[in-house]
């Protein structure tokens, strides 16, 4: 609990003007606090009012009046904090807000740190650490999926799915140690059978949720994308497609784009950092040779390869160099022109590339079908935000140590080691899961997920 702490205040809206600008007040005194600043037009204190209750009045300091609001009273536990709170509604330019903070701060809060108020939540047993990760999350989501995933994990998704294989490991550690400790009692005896079947269903769980770690990246944080092929092959006219404007130049002229041209776009579900990049070709341009330097770069570093090779031209070396680049990395063939008669021999890029795809990048005829190529390489269409996915490296991470223990205490039954030292490897496995959610971990892992909040969430 948080009672000890000083009551915080902060703007919660984002930084410029709007309809209105929210000031938050968390705390033991925020109602007092806000009580010093806000007078009501029918003269009612905050003090006396219930939670869930609003009223209107005017926000006044040293003598002044600052502005009209609207203060509502949430009463502690039933509060997001957990602690009594009071939001002021006031109009959203960025002076008055500031102006209306400015009040309080000096009726007696302190100012928010960043993720101050959601880290008080997590404090208080509102939400665990999952959860709590999960409201930048949403805030930060860049499409539909995004904040669909985000969602599902603060509405404890993730938490339940944890908490199952947890207590699975929690309840045989336990059985163990009763059963080793207290051998005169009348303890159900613990068989290798049991800790096999108890431990595999844990790890099948614990793979399964680590599976979705690098779609869920594609959905929240999306794929470093290079799109690649020789010149005139329609790489820009792609970029462009993909963008939905003409982000990259087009032209007829071999060599128009010499530096890498960069742009974020949705493609279904999948968020793409997009590269265009120069086309593949010996060239005595001094500039034009450097960009195709940085392309091969590029190239060897994506998540994803957008290999782009012309339906109305034959294979030429620099399209059968692509073909073989695209074996380093996920890759899908992307044959556009295909308004064009046919020249190419696709055949061959075939036979080197599973994943292809036709489109005429001019027409937009073929976008869905690629759309839908990216989806199935990224693994976004086999997954579900409902069941919890991770959405961070710290998490990954307590999963991937949880799931390795597991697996240690598998292997152990199965070479006849002793029921002690297999106790100690899940105990490892529970205490991974426990840091995850939050119920125990340090204050340096809490401090560093709430780092990158922003004040007033």
């Amino acid at each position: 609990m948080t009672e000890n702490l000083n009551t915080i205040a902060a703007i919660s809206t984002a930084q410029g003007d709007g309809g209105i600008g929210v000031i938050r007040i968390s705390g033991a005194d925020s109602i007092t606090i806000a009580d010093r600043v806000f007078k009501s037009v029918g003269g009612k204190r905050l003090a006396d009012m219930q939670g869930y209750t609003a009223a209107y009045g005017k926000i006044s300091s040293g003598g002044e009046e600052l502005d009209e609001a609207v203060a509502l009273v949430f009463r502690a536990p039933h509060s997001y904090t957990g602690e009594n709170v009071v939001e002021l509604s006031c109009h959203g330019g960025v002076y008055i807000t500031k102006q209306v903070l400015r009040a309080v701060l000096e009726a007696g809060a302190a100012p928010a740190q960043a993720g101050e108020f959601t880290k008080r939540a997590f404090l208080n047993g509102k939400l665990d650490l999952t959860e709590a990760e999960s409201v930048m999350d949403i805030i930060g989501a860049k499409n539909r999926a995004a904040a669909r995933a985000a969602l599902c994990v603060r509405e404890g998704a993730l938490r339940k799915r944890i908490s199952g294989v947890k207590d699975s490991l929690l309840s045989l550690s336990a059985h163990l140690s009763a059963w080793a400790d207290y051998p005169e009692e009348d303890i159900p005896e613990v068989t290798g059978e049991m800790i096999t079947d108890v431990c595999s269903k844990a790890e099948a769980e614990l793979a399964s949720l680590l599976s979705t770690y690098d779609s869920g990246q594609a959905v929240k944080q999306g794929i470093d994308t290079v799109i690649a092929g020789r010149p005139n092959v329609g790489k820009s006219t792609l970029m462009n497609l993909l963008s939905g404007y003409e982000k990259s130049i087009v032209t007829d002229i071999p060599g128009t784009t010499r530096d890498i041209v960069e742009d974020t776009v949705c493609a279904g579900d999948v968020i793409l950092r997009l590269s265009d990049t120069a086309g593949l070709r010996d060239t005595e341009d001094a500039v034009e040779k450097i960009g195709v330097e940085r392309a091969k770069e590029r190239l060897k570093q994506c998540g994803l390869l957008l290999a782009v090779f012309d339906n109305s031209s034959t294979l030429e070396e620099f399209d059968r160099q692509l073909l073989g680049m695209a074996d380093e990395v996920p890759a899908i063939a992307v044959i556009n022109k295909t308004d064009l008669p046919n020249r190419l021999d696709i055949k061959e890029i075939e036979s080197k590339m599973t994943g292809v795809v036709y489109i005429s990048a001019l027409t937009g005829e073929g976008r869905e079908e690629l759309i839908r190529a990216i989806s199935d390489i990224a693994g976004t269409d086999r997954l579900d935000p409902s069941e919890g996915i991770l959405s961070n490296e710290r998490q990954r991470l307590n999963v991937r140590n949880a799931l390795a223990a597991v697996r240690e205490a598998n292997e152990a039954i199965m070479s006849g080691m002793t029921f002690d030292a297999v106790t100690v490897m899940l105990e490892d496995a529970v205490t991974e899961l426990l840091e995850m959610t939050g119920e125990r971990t340090s204050d340096e892992v809490i401090d560093r997920v709430f780092h990158n909040f922003c004040v007033g969430k």
